[in-house]
């Protein structure tokens, strides 16, 4: 369920409770939430996976991002958990996983990473960078 970008970063569609303790056996020190609560009817709130994960030992960070697009905060906020992270592994989460991975490339583009190494970590994982390109080439670095 949970798919590997990097070392470090898995993604996945969205989590449950029971998922917390595979979460902690692979690595797993901080999950970021990037779905808004009530997104749909029956989706796991993200208090009640936050309560699970800090009973796990992991922390736990909310960056929701709606469909209508990514804003510099959010983009702060998951570079915020990828050095909160550390040494360990993050697991970004919203509905399909989509969300998570391009807010991911984003970060990781503003940055200054290689946005064509990028495309091909997420590829690998399954996932099409490819509505956020221009936008990762207008926030890389000069």
């Amino acid at each position: 369920m949970f798919r590997k970008l990097t070392d470090r970063i898995l993604v996945a569609p969205q989590i449950s409770v029971d998922d917390i303790e595979q979460a902690k056996a692979q690595g797993v020190t901080l999950i970021i939430n990037n779905r808004p609560d009530d997104e749909e009817p029956g989706q796991v709130n993200g208090a009640e996976i936050e309560a699970a994960a800090k009973t796990a030992g992991i922390a736990y960070l909310a960056v929701p991002v709606a469909h209508g697009g990514f804003a510099p905060w959010q983009l702060d906020g998951m570079a915020q958990a990828l050095e909160q992270a550390g040494d360990g592994k993050l697991l970004a989460y919203c509905r399909s996983g989509t969300r998570s991975t391009l807010l991911w490339a984003l970060t990781r583009a503003r940055a200054g990473d290689n946005a064509d190494v990028l495309a091909a970590q997420a590829a690998a994982a399954g996932y099409d960078i490819s509505p956020v390109r221009q936008i990762m080439d207008a926030l890389a670095p000069q």
